[in-house]
Formats: C-alpha cells, sequence, structure tokens
C-alpha cells in the first residue's frame, strides 16, 4: 500500500493527539503526582488577606524589621530591640515548598531578642518563613524566602 502525503499527515496528528491524550490522563489520575494546594484552607486564608497586608505595612514602617540569620545551631530570628521580649506573641511559620510533610510552626516564647529554630528541623534547600506577631495589641507580619 502506497502512502500519500495526505495519509500520512493525517496519521502524524492522530499520532500526536493520542499521545498528548494518554499523556493528560496519566498525568492527572496518577498515584505518583501530588496536586495540593499551598494550604488546605485556602478559603479561610482568602478572608485574612486584609490583615496580612495592613500586619506587613505595621513591620514595614518599624525603624528595625526582623532579621533572619543563619547560625551553626539553626536560625536565629531576631526581633526588634525596640520591643520587650516578653510581650511579643505570635508564631513562626516555616513552609517547604516541594515537600508539605516538613512544614513546621513555632510559637514564640522568648525572654532574648531572638528565637532559635532548631538545625536539626531544617533541611537543605528553599524553605519560606512567615513571623506573625502581635506586640501591645498591634499585629505584624514578616515573610521571607531563603535558602538553607
Amino acid at each position: 500500500m502506497k502512502l500519500n502525503w495526505g495519509t500520512g499527515i493525517v496519521i502524524a496528528i492522530i499520532t500526536f493527539m493520542s499521545f498528548i491524550l494518554y499523556f493528560v490522563v496519566s498525568m492527572s489520575t496518577g498515584k505518583n503526582f501530588n496536586h495540593d494546594l499551598v494550604t488546605e484552607n485556602y478559603y479561610q486564608k482568602e478572608l485574612e488577606f486584609q490583615g496580612n497586608i495592613d500586619a506587613t505595612r505595621n513591620a514595614k514602617e518599624l525603624t528595625e524589621n526582623i532579621k533572619v540569620i543563619k547560625v551553626l545551631e539553626g536560625l536565629k530570628i531576631y526581633f526588634p530591640t525596640e520591643f520587650n521580649p516578653k510581650d511579643i506573641r505570635g508564631k513562626v511559620f516555616l513552609y517547604r515548598p516541594s515537600n508539605k510533610q516538613l512544614d513546621f510552626e513555632i510559637p514564640i516564647s522568648i525572654s532574648n531578642k531572638y528565637l532559635l529554630v532548631p538545625e536539626k528541623r531544617l533541611l537543605d534547600g528553599r524553605w519560606n518563613i512567615i513571623v506573625s506577631w502581635n506586640y501591645k495589641n498591634t499585629a505584624y507580619l514578616f515573610e521571607k524566602e531563603l535558602i538553607y
């Protein structure tokens, strides 16, 4: 049987479309591919967004903001020196974009000007750190991407 140009083009298009269809179906139904959202409470987080904007603005208006420094023991999170450490309340959330099982949260309870995140909890790679804290009924929010 002799194939002409038109038959060859039709066969090529059908083969390509079959491959794409197989690829889409296998990627969307395969157990090996995880399609998680960033957070389970996506809509609740959206409702809290304006509060986060205000808290971020409050943090940027400070004369001295939070500093995150990598040390041998882990990460030291330094709070502004103008604040009394005993009055700072909140939490530190470390988010690992590549693996949600590594995410963790630490409550802020300090007597010094810094909070230490232990090195054993941190694997090498990219982390997003979110520090949400209150000082004398004023909310503050600090976010940063870091490579550990």
